[in-house]
């Protein structure tokens, strides 16, 4: 075979092998373009399988209740409609208007894109009845309900669902806020204090009060310093009268015996209760001010010891600085929270928080104090720590009722001084003159430190004199020291 025939052979063959793979090309070109065809129709049909717009309710016939304020009373969903195979996005406008008005005023309530559901809570469908229909409590009401969609193609199209109706009946509201007030509360007749009420989390027409009250009366108010619309005692002491006017009778509930009472109030019942609990307002107490340990900084006030006994009681023991004091009820650095605040040097009031009064008590000299607050009749005691002392080494001995009071320092009131004579024997400080040796005592850590031993506890360390002679016997209670000067 010559040349030319091998060269005539070779460029046969490359046509035909280009021809195959054009043949090829086509061959996938035209699967790729049935494809995707198919696919196009595919999409087409899922959107005509939308179908047309469409709403529904999730009841037609609603009765509400206060009882369930935050439920969710009615639920409107719709279905997503059809864009007409554009692949345009949607969005949606739900309307509400009273029946037969033709929806020539609804609220609008413009839901966007993607969401097909609109809920409503009872207090929210109870609060638009009375207030944009003027519905009547008790009454049932005829609503009408239609979705609206919005199609963004060129041009934008709309669609109109079906109007749906639903019945409801709406409920005429009891206050949201509810207050005591009355000569058996801290705060008194003043309506601008009383003191709120704790709506309860399940059923906010209950209201609770738990607190200490003393011997009088009280009633209930619905709005801070109004002293009407009240509630007032009914037929009995377990049922309310709501009273609107000064001409209505203005009968009071009435506390025969000061303690800490849980009342209830049931607005929708019209009922009430009170009961006597054996336990105080507050289960602990604080301290602050410049007299006070750690001042004014009252996210680290000082708390008071509550006695294990009488729940009521809290007390301090410790020094004190000159200066003014008062108690909160909590640690909270925002300085809104209720105190127990002076009304005289014996006795004390709650200031609610946020009130304008601030009342305090003043520590004049420097000491040791005990200061006690009883909150079941709001009363205060302070008494500066005297220090005496007893022992076989004394010249009294051991006749505690006849102990020997140390002289108090003219400006610190921690610092006391014996001087006088001492014999071989012991001795120790009691802080009074008590019979029954149940009471506190500084008692001996080394010679020259003490400690405070508490009223009938085991321990029993005392000093020793050696020799006998006179003595300065110097005790700061503040620092814990003793000083000795004289024969040992």
């Amino acid at each position: 075979m010559n040349k030319h025939n091998l060269f005539t052979i070779a460029v046969k063959g490359i046509k035909e092998l280009k021809s195959a793979v054009r043949r090829i090309l086509t061959i996938v070109l035209s699967g790729m373009l049935i494809f995707f065809s198919s696919c196009q129709k595919e999409e087409v049909t899922d959107i005509e399988l939308a179908g047309e717009l469409a709403i529904s309710s999730s009841s037609a016939d609603i009765v509400l209740s206060q009882k369930k304020d935050a439920d969710v009373a009615l639920t409107f969903n719709w279905t997503t409609g059809t864009n007409n195979g554009t692949g345009a996005s949607i969005s949606y406008i739900l309307q509400i208007d009273k029946a037969g008005n033709n929806f020539a005023s609804p609220q609008v309530f413009d839901m966007g894109k993607a969401v097909y559901a609109k809920s409503f809570s009872v207090a929210q469908l109870n609060s638009s009845l009375l207030e944009e229909y003027g519905a009547v409590a008790g009454v049932v009401f005829n609503l009408e309900a239609r979705i609206v969609s919005t199609v963004y193609d060129l041009p934008t199209t709309q669609q109109i669902s079906q109007v749906i109706a639903i019945k409801v009946t709406p409920f005429e509201p009891v206050s949201t806020t509810l207050y005591i007030l009355g000569d058996a509360t801290a705060n008194g007749w003043d309506a601008s204090k009383a003191i709120a009420l704790t709506p309860d989390a399940d059923d906010p027409t209950v209201f609770v009060f738990k607190g200490a009250l003393g011997t009088g009366s009280y009633k209930f108010i619905t709005a801070l310093g109004e002293l009407l619309p009240s509630y007032n005692l009914g037929t009995d002491d377990f049922h309310i009268i709501y009273r609107t006017d000064d001409s209505q009778p203005d009968d009071k509930f009435a506390i025969t015996e000061a303690s800490v009472y849980k009342i209830t109030v049931r607005l929708l019942d019209l009922t009430t209760s009170a009961v006597k609990l054996d336990q105080p307002p507050y289960d602990k107490m604080y301290m602050v001010g410049d007299a006070t340990p750690n001042g004014w900084d009252i996210s680290n006030s000082t708390e008071l010891i509550q006695d294990p006994d009488n729940p009521y009681v809290f007390t301090y023991i410790g020094v004190m600085k000159t200066g003014d004091f008062k108690f909160p009820v909590n640690q909270n650095s925002d300085w809104g929270q209720d105190m127990y605040m002076k009304l005289s040097d014996s006795t004390m009031y709650l200031h609610h928080g946020g009130d304008p009064d601030d009342n305090k008590w003043t520590i004049a000299k420097k000491g040791h104090y005990i200061i006690t607050l009883n909150l079941l009749d709001n009363t205060i005691s302070l008494a500066r720590t005297k220090l005496f002392m007893v022992g076989s080494a004394t010249p009294i001995g051991w006749s505690i009722d006849k102990a020997i009071e140390l002289t108090e320092d003219a400006t610190d009131g921690c610092i006391f001084t014996y001087s006088g004579p001492m014999v071989t024997g012991e001795y120790k400080f009691p802080v009074n003159r008590n019979t029954d040796w149940g009471q506190d005592m500084y008692m001996r850590t080394d010679d020259t430190h003490m400690y405070r031993h508490v009223g009938g506890a085991s321990d029993d360390n005392k000093w020793s004199i050696t020799t006998d002679g006179n003595y300065v016997i110097t005790a700061n209670i503040e620092t814990l020291t003793l000083s000795t000067a004289g024969k040992k």
